[in-house]
């Protein structure tokens, strides 16, 4: 069987052919499909919560050098209470590294008295005590306690909670 070649005229056939079905109103996309829209969308507006706390608003300290100027309606001076707050804090957790732990972790806790009996619990998700990791009498100041995490524990996150005499203070780790 011999092919012959496509002559000039069915070339121009199949070009024809080709135009007139992309032409075709039902291959191309619909006029009432495309809803365009020049007018400005007016975005809603959510509600802003309220907090209903007792929490003291910002108030700037214009007027702090001698008290002196058309802004001195706030006072500047701090409130004695707060500071004898702080002092009378019997127990202070300020770094817990490193977090996540594998085998070993290191806090560095403020003890507000001496001799306070100090107990060092890990805790589970659901509240269970797992480990005590130290319970003794700690000297007042700042210091580091250094504990070796047992094998038992399995991977997860946990809490450790640090008592000091009547006072806790739970803080979140994770261990590898």
């Amino acid at each position: 069987m011999k092919l012959y070649p496509l002559t000039l005229l069915t070339k121009l056939a199949c070009i024809l052919c080709i135009a007139l079905l992309c032409s075709v109103n039902s291959w191309a996309q619909q006029a009432d499909s495309i809803h365009i829209s020049l007018k400005n969308r007016v975005k809603k507006t959510s509600r802003v919560p309220e907090i209903k706390a007792n929490i003291q608003p910002y108030r700037p300290l214009f007027g702090t050098l001698g008290n002196s100027g058309m802004f001195n309606t706030y006072s500047g001076s701090a409130k004695p209470a707060n500071i004898a707050a702080t002092k009378d804090k019997l127990l202070t957790i300020v770094k817990i590294y490193p977090n996540p732990v594998e085998d070993q972790l290191n806090i560095i806790l403020s003890i507000g008295k001496d001799g306070t009996q100090t107990t060092v619990k890990i805790i589970d998700l659901l509240g269970n005590e797992v480990v005590t990791l130290s319970n003794e009498r700690l000297n007042a100041g700042e210091q580091t306690r250094t504990f070796n995490i047992p094998s038992r524990l399995n991977a997860g996150i946990y809490f450790l909670r640090v008592m000091a005499g009547s006072e806790s203070q739970v803080k979140r780790i994770s261990v590898l």
